[in-house]
């Protein structure tokens, strides 16, 4: 009986309406992250002057949200894993939906910053919808898929970035929180048009369920599926040092042993899941993971509050007076969106080499390019200069960062997907925890030099550690 694999089925549909609407989906829960994010560029000036906080507990607001994160993306990954994607998608979302709204309301320092670690929780799921995305697209074309699904990361950073310069001047940060919170919340409605992912359906021995989706999508873009029966595969005997195509390097299973391993997985669970992601073929291709996730959050995230604090710790330790709200606010949104620009050029470069030189090449080269532009920052330049380094620096960050929200799921088989990329996501959170300590508190207290070192030295670990990866994805299929 002839038989065909999800990879198959989706090479031969191509990437059609089905697609799109996942992609229309994903990236409005990308949009959602990313403004979320965006948001704390702005959030910490005002805390500061309405409750007189001091810079330490300024840069908390920004360091409980990551560590809410942390703890989110190892929750919703664990949770799209055994319990589906859609599963995952829809109560990460009504989660940081509901809690964005509330932190609104925060009377106080103390209730706001509890709210927004709740918020960040509610984000930490943001992974689930690349890894939902990306069990969609054909392998062939992936790499520029993710490209363009980044986009609606970007487009989230510019949107917050406008609306900051139009809500703040006008209103005041509490309604900045509200809009913030609006994306999250329109994907609600939407949650009944979004189809289970095959690939998770096909792990849990789903197999009608899974053809069932699969036909659907078929007819949606007027395509039609593979002759035979739709088979899995075990991605149990993947070889991590090989990088064969899937057909060669995955053995078929039966019916009978994906239900005795399903019922082997639900009863271990997280164990069982952690116990593969650290398993000898896959060790070398974690750790690293985890780290240039760390050094990836750090930096980008760095560069993200960077661009609020530069201009107006230099003007302070210049003069020699305390930082204060005293800078020019109009320079501060100005400069917020030019930067957050950047990520246009960077998801350009991205595509550019992503298919070109491979991902590990296209990881290394930007890490070591975005070294290169926050270099002259160790000084104190001028305000035009700053701003072009930071536009620069933040073009590569993103480049870099897409490529390896990218790799990552492609690394990990679909029982462990999210899982393994939620953790990795959540190792990444802790740079996200770390770097307002470096890029806020250091700078408010004239160590510029220090925080920009700090930076240089993380990045250029990481650049050296992409290139030990022991695999290159560019088109593998996925199992």
């Amino acid at each position: 009986m002839a038989t065909y694999t999800t990879d198959d089925a989706l090479t031969r549909m191509g990437f059609g309406r089905s697609q799109a609407l996942v992609l229309a989906y994903a990236g409005m829960g990308w949009v959602a992250e990313a403004m979320e994010l965006m948001l704390l560029s702005f959030l910490g000036p005002f805390i500061r002057k309405e409750w007189n906080v001091s810079p330490d507990n300024e840069s908390l607001l920004s360091s409980v949200v990551f560590a809410g994160m942390l703890l989110g993306a190892c929750v919703w990954g664990f949770v799209s894993d055994n319990y589906g994607r859609r599963t995952g998608l829809l109560f990460s979302t009504l989660f940081t939906s509901s809690m964005g709204f509330l932190s609104a309301l925060s009377p106080n320092y103390l209730c706001l910053v509890a709210i927004r670690f709740l918020v960040g929780v509610g984000v930490g799921g943001s992974h689930v919808f690349i890894s939902w995305f990306l069990e969609f697209v054909p392998a062939q074309n992936r790499g520029t898929w993710m490209v363009i699904f980044s986009f609606f990361w970007t487009f989230g950073t510019i949107l917050e970035a406008s609306l900051a310069w139009v809500v703040l001047p006008a209103l005041n940060w509490r309604w900045l929180l509200v809009f913030t919170a609006l994306p999250c919340f329109l994907l609600i409605p939407f949650f009944g048009l979004t189809p289970e992912s095959p690939r998770y359906l096909c792990v849990q021995n789903r197999m009608s369920d899974a053809t069932a989706v699969l036909e659907r999508m078929a007819n949606a873009n007027q395509s039609d599926l593979p002759p035979g029966v739709l088979v899995y595969h075990r991605e149990a005997k993947v070889d991590h040092d090989n990088i064969a195509s899937e057909s060669e390097c995955l053995l078929p299973v039966t019916e009978k042993e994906c239900t005795v391993d399903n019922a082997a997985n639900s009863k271990s669970g997280s164990l069982a899941a952690l116990r593969m992601l650290l398993s000898r073929k896959m060790l070398r291709s974690t750790l690293i993971l985890w780290f240039v996730f760390y050094a990836n959050s750090f930096a980008y995230y760095g560069l993200v509050l960077l661009t609020s604090q530069l201009s107006g710790a230099n003007r302070s330790c210049a003069s020699g007076v305390t930082f204060g709200l005293h800078q020019n606010d109009t320079n501060l949104y100005k400069d917020t969106f030019i930067t957050s620009l950047a990520e246009v050029p960077g998801l350009i470069l991205s595509a550019v080499l992503v298919d070109w030189f491979g991902r590990k090449a296209s990881m290394w080269s930007m890490m070591f390019a975005c070294c290169a532009f926050l270099g002259p920052l160790i000084h104190t330049q001028n305000e035009l200069l700053t701003t072009a380094l930071l536009f620069g620096g933040r073009a590569c960050a993103m480049g870099s960062f897409t490529v390896l929200c990218l790799y990552a799921p492609e690394v990990y088989p679909t029982s462990v997907r999210s899982t393994g990329a939620g953790i990795a996501t959540a190792i990444g959170r802790i740079g996200g925890v770390v770097c307002p300590i470096v890029a806020v508190a250091m700078l408010r207290s004239c160590h510029q030099m220090e925080a920009l070192i700090v930076f240089e030295v993380v990045l250029c670990l990481a650049g050296v550690a992409c290139m030990f990866f022991p695999i290159e994805t560019k088109g593998r299929g996925m199992d």
